[in-house]
Protein backbone atom coordinates (compact mmCIF):
# COMPACT_ATOMS: atom_id res chain seq x y z
CA UNK A 1 0.00 0.00 0.00
CA UNK A 2 2.87 2.17 1.42
CA UNK A 3 4.17 1.80 -2.84
CA UNK A 4 1.42 2.35 -4.56
CA UNK A 5 0.93 5.56 -2.31
CA UNK A 6 4.52 6.72 -2.97
CA UNK A 7 4.13 5.73 -6.62
CA UNK A 8 0.92 7.90 -6.98
CA UNK A 9 2.48 10.70 -5.98
CA UNK A 10 5.44 10.01 -8.45
CA UNK A 11 2.39 10.26 -11.05
CA UNK A 12 1.81 13.26 -10.68
CA UNK A 13 -2.00 12.30 -9.47
CA UNK A 14 -3.41 13.74 -5.83
CA UNK A 15 -6.94 12.31 -6.04
CA UNK A 16 -7.44 8.30 -5.46
CA UNK A 17 -9.24 5.78 -3.96
CA UNK A 18 -7.41 1.88 -2.88
CA UNK A 19 -9.25 -1.20 -2.07
CA UNK A 20 -7.19 -4.02 -0.99
CA UNK A 21 -8.43 -7.29 -1.29
CA UNK A 22 -6.53 -10.17 0.35
CA UNK A 23 -8.52 -13.39 0.38
CA UNK A 24 -7.87 -16.97 0.58
CA UNK A 25 -10.21 -19.63 -1.65
CA UNK A 26 -11.00 -23.32 -1.39
CA UNK A 27 -12.38 -24.76 -4.27
CA UNK A 28 -14.20 -27.94 -4.97
CA UNK A 29 -14.74 -29.88 -8.38
CA UNK A 30 -17.22 -32.64 -8.62
CA UNK A 31 -17.74 -35.01 -11.23
CA UNK A 32 -21.08 -37.39 -10.07
CA UNK A 33 -19.81 -37.79 -5.84
CA UNK A 34 -16.34 -38.16 -7.04
CA UNK A 35 -13.74 -35.16 -6.21
CA UNK A 36 -11.99 -34.25 -9.09
CA UNK A 37 -10.27 -31.56 -8.51
CA UNK A 38 -9.79 -29.60 -5.45
CA UNK A 39 -7.36 -26.58 -5.04
CA UNK A 40 -6.67 -23.65 -2.14
CA UNK A 41 -5.60 -19.76 -3.81
CA UNK A 42 -4.60 -16.98 -2.50
CA UNK A 43 -4.60 -13.94 -3.87
CA UNK A 44 -3.60 -10.52 -3.17
CA UNK A 45 -4.91 -6.99 -4.99
CA UNK A 46 -5.58 -3.69 -5.12
CA UNK A 47 -8.26 -1.77 -7.29
CA UNK A 48 -7.00 1.67 -7.96
CA UNK A 49 -9.23 4.44 -8.73
CA UNK A 50 -7.37 7.53 -10.05
CA UNK A 51 -9.30 10.77 -10.44
CA UNK A 52 -8.40 13.77 -12.90
CA UNK A 53 -9.97 17.44 -12.40
CA UNK A 54 -9.52 19.48 -15.42
CA UNK A 55 -11.47 22.88 -16.07
CA UNK A 56 -12.97 23.35 -19.49
CA UNK A 57 -15.17 26.76 -20.81
CA UNK A 58 -15.37 27.35 -17.61
CA UNK A 59 -16.54 24.12 -15.67
CA UNK A 60 -14.93 22.07 -13.48
CA UNK A 61 -14.69 18.89 -14.61
CA UNK A 62 -13.63 15.42 -13.32
CA UNK A 63 -13.08 12.01 -14.50
CA UNK A 64 -11.50 8.56 -13.31
CA UNK A 65 -10.02 5.16 -14.20
CA UNK A 66 -9.86 2.05 -12.81
CA UNK A 67 -5.93 0.23 -12.60
CA UNK A 68 -5.60 -3.28 -10.96
CA UNK A 69 -2.41 -3.86 -9.23
CA UNK A 70 -0.50 -6.67 -8.53
CA UNK A 71 1.98 -7.04 -5.56
CA UNK A 72 4.04 -9.01 -8.09
CA UNK A 73 4.21 -5.62 -10.57
CA UNK A 74 7.29 -3.82 -10.57
CA UNK A 75 7.30 -0.06 -9.60
CA UNK A 76 8.25 0.51 -13.57
CA UNK A 77 4.90 -1.34 -14.30
CA UNK A 78 2.86 0.43 -11.70
CA UNK A 79 3.71 3.35 -12.74
CA UNK A 80 3.60 3.24 -16.26
CA UNK A 81 -0.01 1.95 -15.57
CA UNK A 82 -0.96 4.99 -13.19
CA UNK A 83 0.84 7.38 -15.68
CA UNK A 84 -1.72 5.57 -18.62
CA UNK A 85 -4.78 5.90 -16.60
CA UNK A 86 -4.22 9.80 -15.83
CA UNK A 87 -3.60 10.24 -19.59
CA UNK A 88 -6.68 8.01 -20.25
CA UNK A 89 -9.07 9.87 -18.51
CA UNK A 90 -8.93 13.33 -19.98
CA UNK A 91 -10.86 11.84 -22.64
CA UNK A 92 -13.70 10.80 -20.11
CA UNK A 93 -14.48 13.93 -18.17
CA UNK A 94 -17.72 14.30 -16.69
CA UNK A 95 -19.30 17.07 -13.96
CA UNK A 96 -17.07 17.96 -11.21
CA UNK A 97 -18.24 15.82 -7.89
CA UNK A 98 -16.71 15.75 -4.73
CA UNK A 99 -15.35 12.06 -3.31
CA UNK A 100 -16.35 10.40 -1.07
CA UNK A 101 -15.80 11.99 2.62
CA UNK A 102 -13.25 10.82 4.74
CA UNK A 103 -13.34 8.01 7.47
CA UNK A 104 -11.33 6.47 9.55
CA UNK A 105 -12.12 3.28 12.11
CA UNK A 106 -10.45 0.06 13.56
CA UNK A 107 -11.43 -3.35 11.17
CA UNK A 108 -14.53 -4.28 11.42
CA UNK A 109 -14.39 -8.33 12.04
CA UNK A 110 -17.07 -10.70 10.74
CA UNK A 111 -18.87 -13.33 13.00
CA UNK A 112 -20.00 -17.15 12.03
CA UNK A 113 -18.64 -19.99 11.23
CA UNK A 114 -17.98 -19.56 7.57
CA UNK A 115 -15.62 -16.45 8.44
CA UNK A 116 -14.04 -17.64 11.29
CA UNK A 117 -13.10 -21.93 10.45
CA UNK A 118 -10.48 -22.70 7.37
CA UNK A 119 -12.57 -22.43 3.86
CA UNK A 120 -11.13 -25.85 3.23
CA UNK A 121 -13.50 -27.26 6.33
CA UNK A 122 -16.42 -24.90 5.06
CA UNK A 123 -15.91 -26.56 1.78
CA UNK A 124 -16.00 -29.51 3.08
CA UNK A 125 -19.27 -28.84 5.60
CA UNK A 126 -21.31 -27.55 1.95
CA UNK A 127 -19.89 -30.85 0.02
CA UNK A 128 -21.71 -33.00 2.79
CA UNK A 129 -24.96 -31.06 2.25
CA UNK A 130 -25.26 -30.96 -1.30
CA UNK A 131 -24.91 -34.49 -1.49
CA UNK A 132 -27.35 -34.95 1.43
CA UNK A 133 -30.39 -34.57 -1.04
CA UNK A 134 -28.55 -37.04 -4.28
CA UNK A 135 -31.03 -39.69 -3.26
CA UNK A 136 -33.96 -38.87 -5.74
CA UNK A 137 -35.46 -42.11 -7.53
CA UNK A 138 -34.87 -40.78 -11.65
CA UNK A 139 -32.55 -37.71 -11.10
CA UNK A 140 -28.92 -37.23 -9.37
CA UNK A 141 -26.15 -34.48 -9.05
CA UNK A 142 -23.99 -34.78 -12.46
CA UNK A 143 -21.32 -32.01 -11.83
CA UNK A 144 -20.47 -29.58 -9.37
CA UNK A 145 -18.64 -26.73 -7.78
CA UNK A 146 -17.97 -25.37 -4.54
CA UNK A 147 -16.16 -22.35 -3.79
CA UNK A 148 -15.67 -20.59 0.18
CA UNK A 149 -14.23 -17.60 0.01
CA UNK A 150 -12.98 -15.53 3.28
CA UNK A 151 -11.96 -12.21 2.46
CA UNK A 152 -10.13 -9.05 4.18
CA UNK A 153 -10.89 -5.50 2.42
CA UNK A 154 -9.59 -2.19 3.00
CA UNK A 155 -10.59 0.91 1.65
CA UNK A 156 -7.70 4.38 1.62
CA UNK A 157 -8.48 7.63 0.12
CA UNK A 158 -6.37 10.70 -0.83
CA UNK A 159 -9.02 12.42 1.65
CA UNK A 160 -7.66 10.70 4.47
CA UNK A 161 -10.23 7.71 4.37
CA UNK A 162 -8.77 4.44 5.93
CA UNK A 163 -11.50 1.62 6.84
CA UNK A 164 -10.87 -2.13 6.38
CA UNK A 165 -13.28 -4.91 7.19
CA UNK A 166 -13.53 -9.29 6.61
CA UNK A 167 -15.90 -10.80 4.94
CA UNK A 168 -16.89 -14.22 3.73
CA UNK A 169 -19.12 -15.95 1.27
CA UNK A 170 -19.86 -19.75 -0.06
CA UNK A 171 -21.26 -19.93 -3.84
CA UNK A 172 -21.04 -22.69 -6.68
CA UNK A 173 -23.08 -24.20 -8.83
CA UNK A 174 -24.41 -27.67 -10.01
CA UNK A 175 -26.04 -29.79 -12.75
CA UNK A 176 -29.06 -32.53 -11.88
CA UNK A 177 -29.48 -34.68 -14.99
CA UNK A 178 -32.51 -37.28 -15.49
CA UNK A 179 -32.44 -39.52 -18.28
CA UNK A 180 -36.06 -41.48 -18.52
CA UNK A 181 -37.51 -40.90 -20.80
CA UNK A 182 -36.03 -37.83 -21.88
CA UNK A 183 -32.32 -37.33 -21.09
CA UNK A 184 -32.50 -33.35 -19.77
CA UNK A 185 -30.10 -31.56 -17.31
CA UNK A 186 -31.02 -28.30 -15.53
CA UNK A 187 -28.33 -25.94 -13.78
CA UNK A 188 -28.24 -24.57 -10.37
CA UNK A 189 -26.31 -22.33 -8.72
CA UNK A 190 -26.02 -21.02 -4.77
CA UNK A 191 -24.74 -17.92 -2.82
CA UNK A 192 -24.41 -17.46 1.13
CA UNK A 193 -23.13 -15.59 3.69
CA UNK A 194 -23.27 -18.60 6.17
CA UNK A 195 -22.76 -22.04 6.32
CA UNK A 196 -26.39 -22.84 5.38
CA UNK A 197 -26.31 -26.22 4.76
CA UNK A 198 -29.92 -27.39 5.26
CA UNK A 199 -30.94 -24.42 2.38
CA UNK A 200 -28.35 -26.04 0.13
CA UNK A 201 -29.74 -29.22 0.44
CA UNK A 202 -33.12 -28.26 0.04
CA UNK A 203 -32.13 -26.37 -2.66
CA UNK A 204 -30.28 -29.46 -4.24
CA UNK A 205 -33.80 -31.21 -3.47
CA UNK A 206 -36.01 -29.17 -4.93
CA UNK A 207 -33.74 -28.85 -8.83
CA UNK A 208 -33.49 -32.95 -8.67
CA UNK A 209 -37.56 -32.68 -8.49
CA UNK A 210 -37.84 -30.09 -11.09
CA UNK A 211 -35.00 -32.34 -13.68
CA UNK A 212 -37.12 -35.43 -13.05
CA UNK A 213 -40.40 -33.55 -14.36
CA UNK A 214 -38.77 -31.72 -16.61
CA UNK A 215 -37.97 -34.88 -18.16
CA UNK A 216 -41.81 -36.31 -17.83
CA UNK A 217 -42.67 -32.70 -19.03
CA UNK A 218 -44.89 -32.16 -22.30
CA UNK A 219 -45.38 -29.74 -25.01
CA UNK A 220 -49.26 -28.66 -24.60
CA UNK A 221 -48.70 -25.47 -23.57
CA UNK A 222 -51.64 -23.22 -24.71
CA UNK A 223 -50.75 -19.37 -25.70
CA UNK A 224 -53.18 -16.95 -23.60
CA UNK A 225 -53.45 -14.75 -20.27
CA UNK A 226 -52.65 -16.74 -17.15
CA UNK A 227 -51.87 -16.01 -13.69
CA UNK A 228 -48.55 -16.59 -13.31
CA UNK A 229 -46.83 -18.26 -9.97
CA UNK A 230 -42.82 -17.43 -9.95
CA UNK A 231 -40.83 -18.56 -7.07
CA UNK A 232 -37.17 -18.44 -5.68
CA UNK A 233 -34.67 -16.59 -7.63
CA UNK A 234 -37.33 -15.21 -10.80
CA UNK A 235 -39.12 -13.47 -7.13
CA UNK A 236 -36.01 -11.95 -6.70
CA UNK A 237 -34.63 -10.71 -10.40
CA UNK A 238 -38.83 -9.53 -10.94
CA UNK A 239 -38.31 -7.27 -7.74
CA UNK A 240 -35.09 -6.10 -7.91
CA UNK A 241 -36.87 -3.87 -10.53
CA UNK A 242 -38.15 -1.40 -7.89
CA UNK A 243 -33.92 -1.16 -6.59
CA UNK A 244 -32.59 -0.29 -10.01
CA UNK A 245 -35.47 2.42 -10.68
CA UNK A 246 -34.00 3.84 -7.42
CA UNK A 247 -30.63 3.73 -8.49
CA UNK A 248 -29.05 7.33 -8.76
CA UNK A 249 -27.54 5.87 -11.90
CA UNK A 250 -30.55 5.54 -13.25
CA UNK A 251 -32.63 8.73 -12.07
CA UNK A 252 -29.56 11.50 -12.44
CA UNK A 253 -29.65 10.63 -16.53
CA UNK A 254 -33.72 10.66 -16.95
CA UNK A 255 -33.95 6.60 -17.52
CA UNK A 256 -35.88 6.92 -14.18
CA UNK A 257 -38.42 9.30 -12.95
CA UNK A 258 -38.84 8.16 -9.48
CA UNK A 259 -38.05 10.51 -7.01
CA UNK A 260 -38.71 10.25 -3.27
CA UNK A 261 -41.79 10.50 -1.80
CA UNK A 262 -43.64 8.91 -5.19
CA UNK A 263 -46.22 6.06 -4.96
CA UNK A 264 -43.99 4.22 -7.21
CA UNK A 265 -46.70 0.68 -7.18
CA UNK A 266 -50.00 3.39 -8.03
CA UNK A 267 -53.23 2.18 -7.53
CA UNK A 268 -53.30 -1.45 -5.94
CA UNK A 269 -56.05 -4.48 -5.37
CA UNK A 270 -53.28 -6.35 -3.55
CA UNK A 271 -50.31 -6.54 -1.46
CA UNK A 272 -48.44 -2.92 -0.81
CA UNK A 273 -44.33 -3.40 -1.55
CA UNK A 274 -41.97 -3.02 1.26
CA UNK A 275 -38.54 -3.35 0.21
CA UNK A 276 -35.25 -2.74 2.47
CA UNK A 277 -31.58 -2.20 1.18
CA UNK A 278 -29.76 -4.74 3.14
CA UNK A 279 -25.57 -3.88 3.82
CA UNK A 280 -23.46 -7.29 3.22
CA UNK A 281 -20.81 -5.19 4.51
CA UNK A 282 -19.61 -2.31 6.87
CA UNK A 283 -18.00 -0.04 3.59
CA UNK A 284 -18.44 0.42 -0.18
CA UNK A 285 -15.64 -0.18 -2.20
CA UNK A 286 -15.05 3.47 -1.92
CA UNK A 287 -15.22 3.94 1.55
CA UNK A 288 -19.05 4.65 2.34
CA UNK A 289 -20.22 3.90 5.25
CA UNK A 290 -23.09 1.14 4.66
CA UNK A 291 -26.36 0.15 6.53
CA UNK A 292 -29.60 -0.56 6.09
CA UNK A 293 -32.02 1.69 4.42
CA UNK A 294 -35.80 1.71 3.79
CA UNK A 295 -36.25 1.89 -0.53
CA UNK A 296 -40.12 0.79 -0.44
CA UNK A 297 -42.48 1.83 2.08
CA UNK A 298 -46.08 0.28 1.25
CA UNK A 299 -45.37 1.52 -2.33
CA UNK A 300 -43.73 4.67 -1.69
CA UNK A 301 -40.51 5.21 -2.34
CA UNK A 302 -38.21 6.15 0.46
CA UNK A 303 -34.59 6.70 -0.35
CA UNK A 304 -32.13 6.88 -3.62
CA UNK A 305 -29.09 4.81 -3.56
CA UNK A 306 -25.90 4.39 -5.43
CA UNK A 307 -22.18 4.68 -5.77
CA UNK A 308 -21.02 8.33 -5.07
CA UNK A 309 -20.75 10.41 -8.18
CA UNK A 310 -24.41 10.04 -9.14
CA UNK A 311 -25.51 10.21 -5.81
CA UNK A 312 -23.06 13.92 -5.74
CA UNK A 313 -25.03 14.82 -8.76
CA UNK A 314 -28.00 14.80 -7.50
CA UNK A 315 -27.71 16.11 -4.29
CA UNK A 316 -28.46 12.99 -2.44
CA UNK A 317 -26.33 11.20 0.87
CA UNK A 318 -23.66 8.37 -1.30
CA UNK A 319 -24.98 5.45 0.25
CA UNK A 320 -22.84 2.92 -1.74
CA UNK A 321 -23.89 -0.19 -3.82
CA UNK A 322 -25.87 -2.62 -2.00
CA UNK A 323 -25.99 -6.32 -3.33
CA UNK A 324 -28.77 -7.79 -1.27
CA UNK A 325 -32.29 -6.52 -0.53
CA UNK A 326 -35.14 -7.98 1.52
CA UNK A 327 -38.73 -8.15 0.57
CA UNK A 328 -40.76 -7.43 4.09
CA UNK A 329 -43.89 -8.58 3.25
CA UNK A 330 -44.87 -11.50 5.04
CA UNK A 331 -47.37 -12.12 2.55
CA UNK A 332 -50.95 -13.50 2.77
CA UNK A 333 -50.94 -17.05 1.31
CA UNK A 334 -49.26 -20.44 2.00
CA UNK A 335 -47.23 -21.68 -1.31
CA UNK A 336 -49.04 -24.41 -0.57
CA UNK A 337 -52.19 -22.65 -1.05
CA UNK A 338 -51.23 -20.78 -4.33
CA UNK A 339 -50.86 -24.33 -5.83
CA UNK A 340 -54.33 -25.32 -5.12
CA UNK A 341 -55.53 -22.35 -7.61
CA UNK A 342 -54.98 -22.26 -11.72
CA UNK A 343 -52.22 -20.65 -12.75
CA UNK A 344 -48.83 -21.48 -14.25
CA UNK A 345 -46.01 -22.12 -12.41
CA UNK A 346 -42.81 -20.74 -13.87
CA UNK A 347 -39.84 -22.60 -12.58
CA UNK A 348 -36.82 -22.96 -15.18
CA UNK A 349 -36.09 -20.49 -17.87
CA UNK A 350 -33.29 -20.70 -20.73
CA UNK A 351 -32.99 -17.04 -19.60
CA UNK A 352 -35.23 -15.04 -17.17
CA UNK A 353 -34.78 -11.30 -18.43
CA UNK A 354 -36.08 -8.09 -16.06
CA UNK A 355 -36.22 -5.01 -18.16
CA UNK A 356 -35.60 -2.08 -15.91
CA UNK A 357 -36.19 0.60 -18.31
CA UNK A 358 -39.15 -0.87 -19.53
CA UNK A 359 -40.70 -2.93 -16.59
CA UNK A 360 -41.03 -6.07 -18.99
CA UNK A 361 -39.41 -9.77 -17.68
CA UNK A 362 -39.92 -12.77 -19.66
CA UNK A 363 -38.25 -15.60 -20.85
CA UNK A 364 -38.31 -19.26 -22.89
CA UNK A 365 -39.80 -22.18 -20.47
CA UNK A 366 -37.70 -24.81 -19.76
CA UNK A 367 -40.05 -26.02 -17.16
CA UNK A 368 -43.42 -24.71 -16.13
CA UNK A 369 -46.13 -26.89 -14.14
CA UNK A 370 -50.00 -25.64 -15.13
CA UNK A 371 -52.40 -25.96 -12.38
CA UNK A 372 -55.26 -27.09 -12.94
CA UNK A 373 -57.94 -28.15 -10.56
CA UNK A 374 -54.88 -28.78 -8.17
CA UNK A 375 -53.05 -31.05 -10.46
CA UNK A 376 -49.68 -30.10 -11.52
CA UNK A 377 -48.89 -31.11 -14.72
CA UNK A 378 -44.94 -30.47 -15.85
CA UNK A 379 -44.82 -28.76 -18.91
CA UNK A 380 -41.93 -27.27 -21.27
CA UNK A 381 -41.70 -24.91 -24.62
CA UNK A 382 -43.71 -21.77 -25.00
CA UNK A 383 -42.31 -18.27 -23.22
CA UNK A 384 -44.08 -15.62 -21.00
CA UNK A 385 -44.22 -11.59 -21.75
CA UNK A 386 -45.18 -9.75 -18.89
CA UNK A 387 -45.14 -6.47 -16.99
CA UNK A 388 -44.52 -5.20 -13.59
CA UNK A 389 -45.98 -1.87 -13.92
CA UNK A 390 -49.13 -3.88 -15.20
CA UNK A 391 -49.11 -6.88 -12.33
CA UNK A 392 -47.76 -4.98 -9.63
CA UNK A 393 -51.55 -3.75 -8.82
CA UNK A 394 -52.86 -7.35 -7.83
CA UNK A 395 -49.55 -8.71 -6.29
CA UNK A 396 -50.02 -11.48 -4.00
CA UNK A 397 -46.67 -12.83 -1.94
CA UNK A 398 -46.35 -16.66 -0.11
CA UNK A 399 -45.61 -16.67 3.72
CA UNK A 400 -43.21 -18.99 2.81
CA UNK A 401 -39.74 -17.56 3.24
CA UNK A 402 -36.59 -17.40 0.96
CA UNK A 403 -33.16 -16.58 1.82
CA UNK A 404 -29.78 -16.56 0.40
CA UNK A 405 -26.77 -14.08 -0.48
CA UNK A 406 -28.35 -10.99 -2.21
CA UNK A 407 -32.29 -11.65 -1.12
CA UNK A 408 -34.48 -12.51 1.70
CA UNK A 409 -38.24 -12.46 1.33
CA UNK A 410 -41.54 -14.54 0.18
CA UNK A 411 -40.34 -17.54 -1.99
CA UNK A 412 -43.16 -17.06 -4.43
CA UNK A 413 -45.41 -14.11 -6.10
CA UNK A 414 -48.41 -14.58 -8.13
CA UNK A 415 -49.25 -11.98 -11.03
CA UNK A 416 -52.31 -12.10 -12.34
CA UNK A 417 -53.36 -11.90 -16.40
CA UNK A 418 -49.64 -12.28 -17.92
CA UNK A 419 -49.46 -13.44 -21.57
CA UNK A 420 -48.20 -16.55 -22.64
CA UNK A 421 -47.10 -17.98 -25.73
CA UNK A 422 -47.95 -21.62 -25.70
CA UNK A 423 -45.81 -24.32 -28.12
CA UNK A 424 -49.12 -24.25 -29.93
CA UNK A 425 -47.45 -20.99 -31.39
CA UNK A 426 -44.24 -22.50 -31.97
Amino acid sequence: MERIKRLLREAGISDWIVCRTEERTAELFFVKKQLDTRRIKDVEKYAVTVFRTDERDGKKLRAQTDVTVLAAMTDAEILDAFKGAYFAAQFAMNPYYDLPDPVAAPCREATGALAQQAPEQSAGDMAKALFAADCENGAFLNSAEIFVIRRHMQVISSPGTDVSWTEAKVNGEFVVQAKEPEDVELYGDFAYTELNTDALTEKVKEALMFVRDRAHAQKILKSGTYDLLLTGENVKQTLWFYGDRAAAHMIYPGYSTWKIGDDVQGDTNGERVTITLRALAPYSTEGIPMRDRKLLENGVMQSVHGRNRFCRYLGAEPTGDYRKFSCDNPGTMSFADMQKRPCLWAVTFSGFEMDSFSGHFGGELRLAYLIEDGKLIPVTGGSINGSILDAQKDLVFSTDRYTEIGYDGPYAMLLKNVAVAGTDAE
